[in-house]
């Protein structure tokens, strides 16, 4: 797991699991201080005022949260029924899989392999990265749904090959990404193994100076993030009635929500349960965040399909693909899989898998299918 930052940082956030592998970082990352000049080590401690360094880290998950969404959106475009014809509702190879592939590649790079060379830069940046942009990227609360529509029409082996080829998809893509990162990490290390130490001490040099920019880039990322609010919001209007993609825009705006809520969720991780600590290798964070967008989701599911309208399928559909989406994760969940699969205990990483998706899935069988069983109507309109 990560170590602490320093005096006066915010509380470690954190959802994932380990040192090498975790997780999108909930919270600054790790700090490396090595000997240095005493000139360049007051430097590094010059922080924001908490006030204003928590407040950093929001505008920068929410900014990323939302780039994170429109990746998301456009992977599903790309392979999707209107383009690529990969994926489908109807099948095992479920709308989100490639972002979710994607996310995991990604988090091997930014979130395992560059996470310490991220961090001496910007720590702020580190978060961003891994919280904001890949955990919005990737979606646990959509796969587990799509798994739940095709339960609902009684195509159970495929709920099954479902689940498992993704899991095993996701796992293998953040192995990709480790090793490749770890391989493109050699090739800009090797020219320079003479120079370590100067090197190492650029690297809290740049650190140094990017605390005294920091409010700058606060400032920029605010009207950024304003901006971005703005026009999703101009756009959903105007598209509302008669626009494909008016939920994409209620999705920009709800999702950095769903970012926050998750970061908030992270101090639960290897908390464990009581004042003992009772199974605190359970990442119980990651777990709640998962568990209950899942269930939100499938509850939102149920109201479209009795309301029926298209306001409120739009309306949800924007609210599950933004908010629901960026509150669970996958990235975070495969990193503290592959982890947990590592450690000297690897039965931990399947049973953690399997309280997750059990779970999820048998509380959405009570709030989604059986409400819609019970009642052919509900199925109907489902079908249709």
């Amino acid at each position: 797991m990560e170590h602490d930052v320093g005096v006066n940082k915010l509380q470690q956030l954190h959802l994932g699991a380990s040192n090498s592998v975790t997780s999108e970082q909930m919270s600054p990352l790790l700090t490396n201080q090595r000997e240095a000049s005493q000139d360049v080590q007051h430097e590094s401690n010059k922080e924001l005022p908490k006030l204003l360094d928590y407040a950093s880290y929001l505008i920068h998950l929410a900014v990323f949260g939302i780039l994170g969404v429109l990746t998301r959106y456009t992977l599903d475009k790309l392979f999707g029924p209107s383009v690529g014809h990969v994926t489908s509702d109807r099948t095992i190879l479920y709308l989100d899989l490639p972002s979710n592939m994607v996310g995991s590649f990604l988090m091997g790079w930014f979130g395992v392999v560059f996470k310490q060379d991220i961090s001496n830069v910007s720590e702020y940046l580190a978060v961003a990265l891994t919280t904001g942009y890949l955990g919005s990227l990737t979606t646990f609360s959509g796969w587990n749904q799509k798994m739940l529509e095709l339960s609902v029409t009684g195509n159970w082996l495929f709920v099954v090959l479902g689940y498992l080829i993704g899991l095993f998809l996701v796992a293998f893509s953040i192995i990709f990404g480790i090793e490749t990162a770890k391989g493109f990490k050699w090739l800009l290390r090797k020219p320079n193994m003479s120079s370590r130490t100067e090197t190492s001490r650029d690297e809290i040099k740049v650190k140094a100076e990017s605390f005294k920019n920091q409010l700058v880039v606060m400032l920029v990322l605010l009207l950024v993030l304003g901006l971005l609010w703005c026009v999703s919001g101009v756009l959903m209007i105007s598209e509302f009635k008669n626009g494909e993609t008016s939920f994409l825009w209620i999705a920009c705006i709800v999702g950095p929500l769903g970012v926050w809520i998750r970061w908030l969720l992270a101090p639960l991780n290897r908390h464990g349960l009581g004042s003992t600590g009772l199974l605190n290798w359970i990442p119980f964070g990651t777990l709640i965040a998962n568990v209950s967008a899942a269930c939100i989701m499938a509850a939102l599911a149920t109201t479209k399909i009795y309301v029926n309208s298209r306001d409120c399928d739009t309306i949800i559909k924007g609210i599950q693909f933004g908010l629901l989406g960026c509150l669970s994760t996958v990235s975070t969940f495969v990193a503290e899989f592959h982890e947990m699969r590592e450690s000297i205990h690897p039965w931990r990483a399947y049973v953690y898998t399997i309280i997750t998706i059990c779970s999820s899935f048998f509380l959405g069988i009570l709030i989604f299918c059986i409400p819609i069983w019970r009642i052919d109507n509900g199925l109907r309109n489902f079908e249709n």
